[in-house]
């Protein structure tokens, strides 16, 4: 119970979504990819936080096909994160995010939970807090003395490195790399250092319709014999995964689609 509420505070859920976000024709049937019990908790929440509230609401539309919703969808409250520019900097501190006399804004989107009624997260695709800005309201939660439930659901990241046969007891996850050609071939070089000196994958993601130039990218960069994996559409019925070594890469090269995400994966 927080000390300054006169009853329990709800709880923040970790909702998962799918991973055909964005992908025209993609659509996945929900229990395809959600368990039951994100489903049945997605139906009674009333209260949301989400990077966009209008596909929010077309996640519960389906969830509604399979699992009714026990309040009707216009009563549902969905309030929206503020979001960092796509490939910015470092995870802002929480204490700057909180800065203002502790009336900030993402103390806000924890009102209902603080008032004691249960708090969905969400995410466009995938785990909320997982190469998303949710972070900062899962931290704040915590600061919040509320409890964070996690759901399971679909990881491209995991899905990827565990489709990939690199590494997956010694990894990280190096987000998106610079736009710039020369700022890129440097990180990459310093990525793949990295990674042969301590034998640890090191994974990255990229807008789809860069797909293809961070590919050739890793190629013009890497060494021959490391291993690239790329994971294209995980969970969608087109998906797959090709891991091998950059010099097979280049001798049977292959072009990548530029509105799937994919996950890229090294390990010199």
């Amino acid at each position: 119970m927080n000390a300054k509420q006169d009853k329990p505070t709800g709880r923040l859920y970790l909702m998962p979504n799918t991973l055909d976000f964005g992908v025209p024709g993609a659509e996945m049937p929900l229990d395809h990819v959600l368990p039951r019990l994100a489903l049945e908790v997605a139906a009674r929440l009333r209260c949301w936080v989400a990077e966009n509230a209008k596909t929010t609401r077309a996640f519960l539309k389906r969830v509604d096909a399979l699992c009714p919703l026990q309040q009707p969808l216009q009563s549902v409250q969905i309030a929206e994160l503020p979001r960092p520019p796509k490939g910015g900097g470092a995870h802002k501190p929480l204490k700057d995010a909180q800065s203002g006399g502790g009336k900030n804004e993402w103390q806000a989107l924890l009102a209902p939970a603080l008032q004691g009624e249960d708090l969905g997260l969400i995410s466009e695709a995938g785990l909320p807090a997982i190469a998303d800005p949710g972070a900062q309201l899962v931290a704040a939660a915590h600061a919040a003395q509320i409890e964070v439930v996690p759901l399971a659901g679909p990881s491209s990241l995991l899905m990827g490195l565990a489709a990939s046969g690199l590494n997956g007891q010694s990894f990280a996850f190096v987000g998106y790399l610079p736009v710039e050609a020369a700022a890129r071939v440097a990180r990459i070089r310093e990525l793949e250092a990295l990674s042969a000196r301590q034998q640890q994958s090191q994974l990255m993601i990229e807008t789809p319709y860069r797909n293809e130039a961070l590919l050739q990218a890793l190629l013009g960069a890497l060494k021959p014999q490391t291993r690239l994996s790329v994971s294209c559409g995980l969970s969608l019925a087109q998906g797959f995964t090709r891991s091998t070594t950059v010099a097979q890469w280049r001798a049977q090269p292959a072009a990548l689609p530029d509105k799937v995400p994919a996950v890229f994966a090294l390990l010199a």
